[in-house]
């Protein structure tokens, strides 16, 4: 590796502040760390983590946010293998084996198409409906902004949209089928239509192709499926954290205002970071931005000395989820499922089924509980009812305990119940979602030096989450690297 110059040794690191200490914001905070850059993270809360929030307390492991995440991302390999996470990683028992509720009852669903298509689950029409999509698919040509209720029931009909995309769409997303653009919801999907027609035959093709090229060293050792940390998930931004440093982490510190100024003689632009504290921070060379767009639209924003107007940020929606945590004596559980968990579909709601689903925890864990009880993660609310997500903890114990009755048998109350609600759980892709991403464009072509990372783009699950923090930091680097060219 060739030495620094005498100039590049005097000549000071350049600083970033991160705003948003999530795991977006910490993997954005790690990568630039380790090119070398100052990093200041600044968080509005007391924490750090973000939705990835691990609780111990009495022989009970649980997570009030995301409880798995999966390896789909390069990024997400990557930042495994450099933290030394990879011997603290969790993979659930029998995580194949889900269940989604049918006629008030769950129904195990066959882990493959093939065994779809032989089991009992969906009907003989829908059965003749997806082997024979490559044929009988219809073409969209009336809703550019078509929901994923739409696509779907275009692609393999009603009853496939019901009881298999409904329940995971509430399971992953907190909203319905209708609600969600498939456009921004599922890119990947909404592509491969507009490329090969036929889902199933497009996938078909795709896989060949990618059996057919070289895989990666780091994808080649990675195991499929969903997991988890020995700990919990927080177990991956405690890692962060401390690799960031907590001097850089300024907790408690809500960002109200942000300043561009730039040199007119030198042309060296800064950004500068108010909290309503007394500051006396240094300028920022650039900025990556993690904060929900509701509490950006709130921010003060000046450019050169003007007002920078945030009006053209649309309203974003949000699903509010209360996650409740549940332990029963395993003698009280007369129906116990080994497994990941059950996805209840909106039609069950019919059969007196309020909640959106159930993660069998312990099952999943052992370690996370002791052995005489079986832990239970619940989630209410999303978008099928809002409302209810902000209920009571005695109203939320009545409903959880209602359902786990008529699914798993539970009798007589939980030894154990505690509930965290998400009044942002999640935010909403929908059908007028490009409106959002072209707002954040807006910011990051019009604001130099300001980059935007988070669920709000590009996917809001924790591996996308990852992969956008380090694609922002890629770019500030990039940024960095033709700042200081034009300063030479």
């Amino acid at each position: 590796m060739a030495s620094p110059t005498t100039d590049d040794k005097q000549r000071p690191a350049k600083r970033v502040a991160v705003v948003g200490a999530g795991v977006s914001g910490l993997a954005a905070a790690y990568k630039l760390k380790v090119h070398g850059l100052n990093v200041t993270v600044f968080e509005a809360d007391g924490r750090a983590g973000g939705k990835l929030r691990s609780i111990s307390q009495d022989g009970l492991i649980w997570d009030e946010g995301a409880n798995t995440m999966t390896e789909s991302e390069a990024d997400v390999s990557s930042l495994l293998d450099d933290l030394g996470l990879r011997d603290k990683q969790q993979f659930p028992i029998s995580q194949h084996k889900r269940y989604i509720v049918r006629n008030g009852k769950p129904v195990l669903i066959p882990s493959n198409p093939i065994a779809l298509i032989q089991s009992s689950f969906l009907s003989t029409q829908s059965k003749f409906q997806i082997l024979l999509e490559p044929i009988l698919w219809k073409k969209n040509t009336s809703d550019p902004q078509e929901s994923v209720g739409g696509f779907f029931q275009r692609h393999f009909g009603k009853e496939v949209v019901d009881y298999l995309i409904d329940p995971v769409i509430a399971g992953t997303n907190a909203a319905d089928p209708e609600s969600l653009s498939m456009r921004h919801a599922f890119p990947e999907l909404w592509d491969l239509e507009r490329k090969f027609g036929s889902i199933i035959s497009g996938a078909v093709q795709s896989m060949l192709t990618s059996k057919s090229g070289k895989k990666s060293p780091s994808n080649s050792k990675c195991r499929r499926g969903s997991f988890s940390f020995f700990g919990g998930m927080q177990t991956l931004t405690n890692a962060l954290c401390k690799e960031v440093g907590q001097d850089e982490l300024n907790l408690q510190s809500k960002v109200l205002e942000m300043s561009y100024s730039c040199d007119d003689v030198s042309k060296i632009g800064n950004w500068s970071i108010y909290c309503g504290q007394d500051e006396n921070q240094q300028p920022f060379d650039a900025v990556i931005m993690t904060a929900p767009l509701g509490n950006v639209k709130e921010m003060k924003i000046t450019k050169r000395g003007n007002p920078f107007l945030l009006n053209f940020i649309p309203e974003v929606s949000y699903m509010p989820v209360a996650v409740i945590i549940s332990a029963f004596k395993k003698e009280n559980v007369k129906r116990p499922l080994e497994g990941f968990g059950v996805l209840v579909p909106a039609k069950e709601q019919e059969n007196g089924l309020k909640t959106l689903g159930t993660l069998f925890s312990s099952m999943m864990f052992p370690d996370r509980a002791p052995e005489d009880l079986y832990l239970y993660t619940t989630f209410i609310g999303g978008s099928r009812n809002q409302q209810l997500a902000k209920a009571s903890r005695d109203e939320l114990k009545q409903i959880v305990t209602s359902d786990l009755r008529q699914l798993l048998g539970v009798e007589g109350d939980p030894n154990f119940l505690t509930h965290y609600y998400w009044s942002k759980a999640f935010p909403l892709y929908g059908r007028n979602y490009g409106s959002v991403i072209e707002a954040i464009q807006k910011m990051e072509n019009e604001l130099p030096g300001y980059f935007y990372a988070g669920n709000h783009k590009g996917g809001i699950s924790v591996g996308k989450a990852i992969s956008s923090g380090c694609k922002a930091a890629e770019s500030v680097i990039s940024y960095l690297d033709h700042k200081l060219k034009d300063e030479c």
